[in-house]
């Protein structure tokens, strides 16, 4: 087999590139100027209609501009422009939410080119267009060409860049067989030749859904946010029959309202501040999961992932490093902690496996060995290795004065006696306590003039990882109960969900049982969250309310999950959680605020539109922020209403800051920074906003 080496290109890592600098660009005061056509553009009706409120806005925009057409004035001027600001600035956030996922999407679609197949046909190689590439065809693909198509490796095995897709410049490793079949349209073979089946047809790629969806194209509305649209709507109606049904009284009273008084004063009642921040809130939610990596395949998914109560996380990999590392050396009575672990180094030496190198890293450091590390590779290179097998569970050495082994206790054992020598009881007794403890144990023998004695043994454990009892414990503080799937006995399984602070295991799990927790925990109300990457995840990834499949996995778990890791780090579910849970905190958070500032502008407006009129003077008493006059109240309240959405468009992009905390801890922050906070802010802001405006003529 030929390998190629393959210097890193000067594309890669572009998309992570444009990942990291999108955020920066978005609150730039030059972010907001070049993004001013798009938001203009989306002055469209047939566009804006979606938005209740903010179509509210646009239309009372319209009758504003059509009185000031026919009765011109500075105040109506004003107030016109300012309504016309409104709509744009709402537009503006959407227009920079989306930019952002548009920016990724270009650095992605660079990585799409037009391209030729090698499509087998009857066995003979055919150059055909990639788009004329249908499901089912067999393709061919050598180091150096672009893979035309998503599909599956169903022969050969190669080294394939995918950082046009991730954004990591390291190669990762397709082969036919196993869990690593899938393979991206657009991505480049680097070494040796794999025959791909495709899985896709053109345009409805991986590489095509992925554009379609961080651009916002493909989007849909949540269920939670086409319910506070709706509320939102309900409001605006609520508050737009409230104000027509003003007019008769004032006219009655002998003070007819204009049309821009009462323009604006619905305009600054009805919740205008999160309707025109509402889509952008969900867009930036999208947005923060591509720049993690993570590719959620609807809005729904990021919205599930914050109401997650049970998350089921694999042991393997997720809950541990994946590997087994060596623990400890423990001798048998009589033999030295520095012999044994000399002897477990050089057994260790022809032995490949990922256990057998971190018994070499663990024994060459502390107990010092004899000689030194060094003295022990002299005596490697003059002995012949016997490599590790699956038949024979050993691995060794063979020098010219002795014998070493290394393995399972049952095959040492073996050894031994074959070489003459007896088993020790305290040797034995260890094993079991080990293996009870969940541990794997490694036991260490050599032969020495003709009889072989046992050393001791290599305590191997899966090592949980670092700082995952703590944010288990911050899960469980949200509410959030987590479940280990392993397929080790219950004592292993326990003692592991004992160390790492998990609430439950499922031992010995299968597929079958795997699918059948998720339908038990969402019996019971609850909302479930999981990983996965082979085809036989693919029935529990379709099941559950946040299923995230590896991009190394295969076609069908792909497929099946909502989500997909394209860095493929089952850890990552913790943070998807967190990332959701932030997105339904940031729309709430903004609708708290939204609702209060209203308070603000209704003692503004209210005491204005009646203070000349006769018998009305009481209402003067509701001034109590001392505006300079009627109508530099009433701007001064329209002006804030604007200008708070341009305020607010960050902290809509960024999301409130998360913190680890029960719901009802949560609300009350919420409550207090933005309740308590909407509430004074703007009373502080259209007092500011009116010392400005009493100088502009025509406002006092």
């Amino acid at each position: 087999m030929s390998t190629t080496v393959t210097p890193v290109r000067p594309e890669q890592g572009r998309a992570d590139r444009a990942r990291s600098a999108a955020p920066g660009r978005a609150f730039a005061p030059r972010g907001l100027v070049t993004k001013l056509p798009e938001a203009l553009r989306k002055l469209d009706p047939r566009a804006m209609v979606r938005q209740p409120v903010m179509f509210t806005v646009l239309i009372g925009s319209v009758l504003t501009t059509a009185y000031c057409i026919a009765e011109p004035s500075v105040f109506a001027v004003v107030v016109t422009l300012w309504l016309w600001a409104t709509v744009v600035f709402a537009n503006l956030a959407e227009a920079i939410a989306e930019g952002r996922g548009k920016a990724q999407a270009d650095a992605l679609r660079s990585a799409r080119a037009e391209t030729t197949a090698r499509a087998l046909v009857d066995g003979a190689e055919t150059v055909v267009p990639a788009a004329r590439l249908g499901i089912g065809d067999l393709v061919v693909c050598e180091a150096g060409d672009v893979i035309p198509g998503d599909g599956d490796v169903v022969e050969g095995v190669a080294s394939v860049d995918e950082s046009a897709v991730t954004g990591e410049s390291a190669p990762v490793i397709r082969e036919s067989g196993g869990d690593r079949t899938a393979v991206t349209g657009g991505t480049r073979v680097l070494s040796d030749r794999i025959v791909v089946r495709i899985t896709a047809e053109p345009g409805t790629t991986f590489l095509d859904r992925m554009i379609a969806l961080v651009e916002g194209a493909d989007r849909q509305k949540t269920p939670n946010e086409i319910a506070l649209n709706a509320l939102l709507a309900s409001l605006t109606i609520c508050f737009l029959l409230a104000v027509v049904s003003l007019q008769p009284f004032a006219a009655w009273a002998g003070g007819p309202q204009s049309v821009p008084i009462l323009v604006a004063l619905l305009v600054c009642l009805i919740p205008t501040t999160i309707g025109a921040l509402l889509s952008a809130v969900g867009i930036a939610g999208m947005d923060r999961l591509v720049r993690r990596n993570v590719l959620a395949m609807s809005g729904r998914a990021v919205e599930a992932a914050g109401n997650i109560t049970t998350l089921l996380l694999d042991k393997t990999g997720t809950v541990t490093l994946g590997d087994r590392q060596a623990h400890a050396v423990l001798p048998a009575d009589g033999v030295a902690e520095a012999h044994l672990a000399s002897a477990a180094l050089l057994a260790s030496r022809a032995d490949g496996t990922p256990e057998g190198r971190s018994i070499v890293e663990f024994c060459a450091g502390p107990p010092a060995l004899p000689g030194g590390p060094a003295a022990e590779d002299a005596s490697a290179a003059a002995g012949e290795p016997v490599p590790f097998s699956a038949q024979t569970r050993m691995s060794g050495l063979d020098l010219p004065d002795r014998r070493v082994r290394k393995g399972a206790a049952s095959a040492v054992r073996r050894w031994v006696a074959e070489n003459g020598g007896a088993d020790d009881p305290g040797v034995a007794a260890v094993v079991d306590r080990i293996s009870a403890e969940g541990g794997t144990p490694l036991v260490v023998a050599e032969a020495d003039g003709g009889t072989a004695r046992v050393l001791g043994v290599v305590h191997l454990k899966d090592v949980v990882k670092a700082g995952l009892r703590e944010r288990f414990a911050q899960l469980r503080a949200m509410g959030i109960r987590t479940v280990m799937i392993t397929g080790d006995n219950p004592r292993t399984a326990a003692a592991i969900a004992e160390e790492a602070g998990l609430d439950d295991f499922l031992a010995e799990a299968t597929p079958q049982d795997k699918l059948d927790l998720i339908r038990r925990e969402q019996e019971g109300g609850r909302l479930v969250a999981m990983t996965g990457d082979g085809t036989n995840d693919a029935p529990a990834l379709a099941q559950a309310d946040v299923g995230v499949a590896m991009n190394t996995g295969t076609s069908a778990a792909k497929e099946a999950g909502n989500m997909v890791d394209l860095d493929s780090d089952p850890t990552k579910l913790i943070e998807i959680v967190e990332i959701g849970k932030q997105l339904l905190i940031t729309r709430g958070a903004l609708t708290t605020f939204s609702v209060a500032n209203d308070v603000a502008k209704y003692f503004a407006i209210i005491p204005a539109m009646f203070a000349a009129i006769g018998g009305y003077e009481g209402l003067a008493a509701l001034n109590i922020m001392g505006l300079a006059s009627p109508q530099s109240a009433i701007v001064s309240a329209v002006v804030f209403n604007a200008l708070v959405i341009v305020a607010l468009i960050p902290l809509s992009l960024r999301g409130v800051r998360y913190r680890a905390m029960n719901a009802e801890a949560m609300l009350r922050r919420n409550l207090l920074v933005y309740g308590v906070g909407g509430l004074v802010t703007p009373f502080i802001g259209i007092k500011l906003i009116d010392l400005v405006v009493m100088f502009i003529p025509g406002m006092v």
